[in-house]
């Protein structure tokens, strides 16, 4: 079984990432991905044995629009809440990333060109295990969008983005993601580059 199959196979075994990719296929929001912690932390569940839902904060959706005002975004964030029950709307956040430019420098720190689709969003995560997208066809086949490759992701493996270097508040990452998953290795920068 390849890599993206296996990564599948751990999607499909959890049913609340299901629930959330087929909501969000029935939206059909453009260019969107699941992406980040709902998706890493499942294969990270799968591989330790533990259940598909431990750990997981909340489910981030991607999408790109042209449109980079608020008004818009606001439109598609609304959307989407209400697209998903009471119990799971609030841990479900939706971000255009044709606006990420515009606030990510305040937010972070650090400066954010901006991007020409939801997969180039991927290659500016933190690390490359973090930098995974999914999305379910209209076929019901799930793409999986990974710049980085996914042997990080199943070898549980920390390490900052190659094209990026140590993000500001890698450390607060770092521990928050050991804290919940210690069979995870951390690669420092130094050894990393």
């Amino acid at each position: 079984m390849s890599d993206a199959a296996a990564l599948v196979a751990c999607l499909r075994d959890s049913p609340r990432v299901m629930q959330v990719l087929t909501i969000l296929r029935d939206l059909d929001l453009p260019d969107w991905r699941l992406v980040s912690g709902a998706v890493f932390q499942t294969v990270w569940n799968a591989r330790t044995g533990r259940a598909p839902d431990y750990g997981l904060k909340d489910f981030d959706i991607g999408y790109f629009d042209p449109d980079t005002s608020w008004d818009a975004e606001d439109v598609v964030i609304r959307r989407v809440a209400a697209a998903f029950d009471a119990d799971l709307s609030p841990l479900v956040e939706v971000r255009n990333q044709a606006r990420v430019h515009l606030w990510f420098d305040k937010r972070f720190g650090e400066p954010y060109t901006a991007l020409a689709s939801t997969d180039e969003a991927l290659t500016r995560f933190v690390c490359p295990a973090f930098a995974i997208g999914v999305r379910m066809e209209s076929d019901d086949t799930i793409s999986v969008a990974a710049p980085f490759g996914l042997d990080d992701v199943f070898g549980m493996v920390l390490r900052p983005n190659p094209t990026r270097g140590a993000a500001r508040g890698w450390d607060r990452v770092v521990a928050s993601a050991k804290a919940r998953w210690p069979e995870l290795t951390v690669i420092a920068l130094e050894t990393a580059l």
